[in-house]
């Protein structure tokens, strides 16, 4: 008998503890506030599998994976609409058209080492009439190279009519001018598209911080004159124009860990630009032209 009271007592319990239990709150799934789904024609294939980010404890499972890892986890609105719905250029070596891709998919790390990312782009340098250059220091939003000082305007012609033209390069000039507003303010009276000089193209490929960075055909561009400038706080942290030398005491404090540079503006800087700097101030510029090269760097 007492083993019956017993068993009866510890029954009773269980059950009264299993009701307790249902009838708590189930718990909820929470996701960061900063959370959105992308466009929804994304959602089905264009994505990449979901991620730990490198600033997670690395022990993490697979089974610990929430969306919040995934790689667009901390973009704001304006940066989250850009990389969704922008469609950049895909080119092949030649700097063929083979296709268009979001500016999302173009600078995955994972994406670009598969060799199907190569996008065309451009590099703006905009002198003033006393032949200083403008440089921009990114935003800390931007996805890649946040923070890091660059030429004046760097980004990327879009899959769309008016940015496809081959002729004169006028497609990579009219993106310039696009994105000379929007990033700088500067309005497009300021910088016609025939002021644009091409000065050579060049194919490089960049990691940015292991999630994101740059697969490109960039065509330089430089053009001369005074304009007006309101820089978007959104794309631009600072701008300031330097001569010569205060870009020389500029690239010394990037060698000391002091700035940082941009990888494209680097390469850019090291293999042509105070030589045709030379050509800026001289008025010759079109005679260092060379659209044919492809400077493979």
């Amino acid at each position: 008998m007492p083993l019956l009271l017993n068993t009866s007592s510890t029954l009773f319990q269980l059950s009264r503890s299993l009701s307790s239990s249902l009838a708590s709150p189930r718990p909820r799934l929470c996701l960061p506030s900063s959370f959105a789904l992308p466009p929804r024609r994304f959602l089905h294939s264009s994505l990449p599998p979901l991620r730990v980010s490198p600033s997670f404890p690395t022990q993490a499972s697979a089974a610990t994976i929430t969306m919040g890892d995934a790689p667009d986890a901390g973009m704001d609105a304006v940066q989250r609409r850009l990389m969704f719905e922008d469609e950049c250029i895909l080119v092949d070596e030649s700097d063929n058209v083979v296709g268009h891709e979001s500016k999302y998919n173009c600078h995955l790390w994972e994406k670009i080492l598969t060799g199907k990312m190569l996008h065309r782009a451009f590099s703006v340098f905009l002198f003033n009439t006393k032949y200083e250059l403008l440089l921009q220091q990114r935003s800390a939003t931007k996805v890649t190279f946040p923070l890091v000082w660059t030429n004046t305007c760097c980004s990327h012609p879009l899959y769309r009519e008016s940015e496809l033209i081959v002729e004169n390069h006028l497609g990579v000039r009219n993106a310039a001018q696009r994105k000379l507003l929007d990033e700088l303010g500067i309005p497009a009276e300021d910088v016609p598209v025939d002021q644009f000089t091409p000065l050579g193209r060049m194919l490089y490929k960049a990691p940015s911080d292991g999630i994101w960075g740059e697969h490109e055909l960039d065509y330089l561009l430089f053009i001369v004159g005074d304009v007006n400038v309101h820089p978007n706080p959104d794309e631009v942290a600072d701008a300031k124009y330097v001569n010569r030398d205060q870009l020389k005491e500029l690239l010394q404090k990037a060698d000391a860990g002091e700035v940082k540079l941009s990888p494209w503006f680097r390469l850019v800087v090291e293999n042509f630009l105070f030589k045709w700097w030379d050509h800026v101030e001289k008025g010759s510029l079109k005679e260092v032209s060379d659209m044919e090269t492809i400077h493979k760097l």
